[in-house]
């Protein structure tokens, strides 16, 4: 239903990662990376992906920003500061980007702002990067703001790992867990039980336990709650290498197919790909054959049954 891409913007240089940079370090919320094209070719591709009945997800990343970003240059004084004065991160291994300073009413003013202009080009939904990190507050504001403009927008939390809301809360930042993050948004990640998953799929825990967490999160949250299931990510193993066998791998996709929530196909899933793409450097996907269409074709009928749905 949902075409989700990554974050389409224009990337950071200063402190860049690999040749490319990564997406998540972003130079300006409103700009189009020239690499994909531009504001032309981006509504071009918003039209024939409604043409065919898909709806553009955006990847907006709210918690921090590049080092050299227009908002950087312009506010540091929005974002953590190092002992020199410089913009910096919070998390040592994000080494590109600097983390944006909460509470601050001009940087929340500033972040629904975008929102609204995305939606107002016609984007159907917000992934929304570690939004565990990012004031709640913020969250239920911004939805209220977008809705005024779109009420049927969809939102996804990349909620994050449970032992990370611990770490970031005991460190002193406001961290939201999973519980939180559904007032406002429809669905977030699996992380909270990701490990769980992760082991049973490997052999290292019994399946019988995933079983167990999967009840007692389904019992933890909302009612309304949903799960985003998958297999892979962009930031997680592909299945294919993952598994052990090729059969358990497609039991497995069948599985979370199956799993209440919603279910998101990884970019390279059609072709059983069992490499995971770097972020940093070009690093193009290898369709190869396809030879999994079939399969994931079926698979999201089923799921859309009325028996299942």
């Amino acid at each position: 239903d949902l075409l989700w891409l990554v974050p389409i913007h224009p990337i950071g240089r200063l402190g860049r990662k690999g040749t490319l940079g990564c997406p998540y370090s972003i130079m300006d919320y409103r700009g189009i990376n020239p690499e994909y094209g531009d504001d032309s070719s981006f509504r071009s591709l918003l039209e024939k992906a409604h043409s065919i009945g898909l709806g553009v997800m955006l990847d907006m990343v709210f918690n921090h920003a590049a080092r050299d970003s227009i908002y950087a240059k312009n506010h540091p004084e929005w974002f953590h500061l190092d002992s020199r004065g410089a913009p910096t991160t919070t998390i040592e291994d994000w080494s590109d980007i600097a983390c944006f300073r909460f509470p601050n009413e001009e940087l929340r003013e500033l972040l629904i702002d975008t929102l609204i202009h995305w939606t107002r080009l016609g984007v159907d939904g917000f992934r929304c990067d570690v939004a565990s990190l990012v004031p709640l507050e913020y969250w239920i504001s911004a939805r209220k703001a977008v809705a005024e403009v779109n009420p049927d927008v969809v939102w996804l939390a990349e909620s994050v790992y449970q032992s990370w809301v611990t770490d970031r809360r005991h460190e002193g930042f406001a961290t939201a867990s999973d519980g939180e993050l559904h007032q406002v948004f429809d669905a977030t990640y699996d992380y909270d039980i990701w490990g769980v998953w992760r082991a049973a799929v490997t052999g290292q825990g019994p399946i019988s336990r995933y079983i167990e967490a999967l009840r007692i999160q389904r019992g933890s949250l909302p009612a309304q709650a949903v799960k985003m299931r998958c297999v892979e990510n962009h930031d997680q193993q592909r299945i294919m290498t993952l598994a052990p066998s090729k059969s358990q791998a497609l039991a497995w996709t069948a599985f979370q197919a199956f799993n209440r929530g919603a279910f998101m196909i990884h970019a390279g899933q059609e072709s059983a790909a069992t490499h995971l793409p770097s972020l940093f450097d070009a690093d193009k996907i290898n369709w190869g054959t396809y030879e999994l269409t079939d399969v994931l074709k079926a698979l999201t009928k089923l799921k859309k049954h009325p028996v299942l749905s």
